[in-house]
């Protein structure tokens, strides 16, 4: 297999550049830009690991994404029949963001865990490393700080989402006060919320802005999706894309091979050649991933004529903070009228129509995709860390994955679990061991992530700071806490029936 034929030289590259880097006094060197290269190339790497463990680590991840990318499982209605050809990317994504039967949705949710849950081996402490490339020895608890601030508004959206559960599956399924069954919320893995829009947004009758029919009413192709990004970014002065761009990408899923259908971007680091590949639909949530993707090939742009060792972002959070808040400018309304996708919702002086009720409901839209997220991204790499570190036993890696996740993100399995199953391998970025969480970009990793926040803030800070998010959810949040004001909690409440152990439950028979 190819892929693996060029990881193997990767690797081979890797480990012969860690021993030449290690055998110099890096840290005496008098340009600072070459230490800097020096440091990452002996620290931010695997590559130091015994040859063993090293390639241990490599083969394990290899085969991981082969079983991630070729699982298939049964549809529910024809599940007896062993027709099992359904894939993660677009099956069973678009199966549980439209379905409200919970017997299915429990059925897909079970079904592709059961698929690509194999057992892990375990390895030395690679959270370490994964933290270093953080260039701060306090980050782990600087990123405890910022979701301590952003958690009171994800317990006033999980309660809200809640009530409106209990209200379509009953109190049996979903407890007035407790977490919300994983398979429920309309993502297979409860990250992004968004396709509960139809169950919980309080004025549907006012305009949406999901812009999916209209895309398909005028016609649009992935094509010209992709086309239409590409002028957003021209438009602000930036790079179109290359030639080899429209050549190689793959922009619409092929037919006769397995793909990942995961949407990806691609820097083959020659200068020219950069590539997306996603299984591209026609619709508004694949339009705002477009853009999100475009955005890593942009920060490649932009950086390209930095060394080698730089060519990358300033920090493993950097490439996708940039592409969601791409994602947050080109999925607003206005921006949607201008480009003809959104239509009537200005009155003759230009301003915003039912300004309130609208802002809500948009507001609750972007909530339900960015805040819904965040705890998930912060579980994701909790988990990672704490493993790698062997703070936790190999043998209890589920038990703890789940406690996390009801800790900080209120979720709790639909049936027990064990530690026969691997939960964690739903998600490709752990499968993938991959990270979570202008002049500006074409610094690329020369300099470290807090002197690029204070060149971006002119000098007010060089930390991390949710003060922006929460001011941009002010005005939902606001909303949210009258909504909530009559819960006897905000919040979830957990008891020893709820801890995500080996003994988990499943949520019908939490009854109130």
């Amino acid at each position: 297999m190819r892929i693996l034929e060029e990881q193997a030289l990767e690797s081979k590259l890797d480990r012969l550049s860690w021993r030449r880097a290690t055998s110099f006094t890096w840290t005496r060197l008098p340009d600072s830009q070459t230490r800097r290269q020096l440091n990452m190339l002996v620290t931010q790497t695997r590559a130091g690991l015994p040859d063993n463990e090293f390639n241990e680590l490599q083969q394990v991840i290899s085969e991981m994404k082969d079983i991630y990318s070729r699982a298939r499982v049964c549809p529910y209605h024809n599940r007896m029949n062993n027709y099992c050809d359904l894939s993660l990317e677009p099956d069973l994504t678009r199966a549980l963001a439209h379905t409200r039967d919970y017997e299915e949705q429990l059925h897909l949710w079970k079904a592709w865990r059961d698929s690509v849950g194999p057992p892990i081996r375990s390895f030395r402490d690679a959270g370490q490393q994964e933290r270093s490339l953080y260039e701060d020895e306090e980050f782990e608890s600087h990123i405890d700080e910022v979701w301590a601030t952003v958690a009171p508004l994800y317990r006033q959206l999980h309660t809200y989402v809640r009530r409106r559960l209990i209200q379509q599956y009953g109190s049996q399924r979903v407890r007035p006060d407790g977490p919300i069954p994983a398979h429920l919320l309309g993502n297979m893995w409860a990250q992004n919320w968004k396709n509960l829009a139809d169950i919980v947004l309080p004025y549907p009758g006012k305009q949406s802005v999901d812009v999916t029919p209209e895309m398909l009413r005028q016609g649009y192709t992935p094509l010209r999706m992709f086309q239409l990004a590409e002028e957003f970014y021209t438009s602000m002065g930036m790079n179109p894309m290359p030639p080899e761009f429209w050549h190689h990408s793959m922009l619409e899923k092929p037919l006769g091979r397995d793909v990942v259908c995961r949407a990806s971007a691609w820097d083959f680091c020659n200068h020219n050649d950069y590539r997306i590949k996603q299984c591209t639909e026609v619709t508004m949530e694949d339009l705002q991933t477009i853009h999100h993707e475009m955005a890593h090939i942009q920060y490649y742009l932009q950086y390209a004529n930095q060394p080698l060792l730089f060519r990358d972002g300033a920090n493993p959070g950097f490439h996708e903070a940039v592409g969601a808040m791409i994602e947050l400018s080109v999925i607003t309304p206005r921006h949607l009228q201008r480009i003809g996708l959104l239509n009537n919702i200005t009155d003759e002086y230009g301003e915003m129509t039912n300004t309130n009720e609208t802002n809500i409901n948009f507001l609750l839209t972007m909530a339900l995709d960015k805040v819904a997220y965040l705890p998930f991204a912060y579980v994701v790499d909790q988990w990672r860390w704490r493993l790698f570190s062997e703070e936790w036993k190999v043998e209890e890696m589920n038990s703890r994955w789940w406690d996390l996740r009801m800790r900080h993100q209120g979720i709790i399995p639909p049936i027990p679990r064990s530690e026969n199953d691997f939960d964690p391998a739903a998600k490709y970025h752990v499968v993938a061991d991959m990270p979570y969480i202008s002049e500006i970009l074409s610094m690329g990793s020369s300099r470290s992530w807090s002197e690029i926040i204070h060149v971006m803030t002119k000098g007010r800070t060089d930390k991390l700071d949710s003060r922006p998010l929460l001011e941009y959810f002010q005005p939902l949040a606001m909303w949210l806490s009258v909504q909530n004001r009559d819960e006897k909690i905000v919040g979830w409440a957990t008891n020893n029936e709820d801890s995500a152990g080996l003994k988990v439950e499943a949520p019908h028979s939490h009854q109130t």
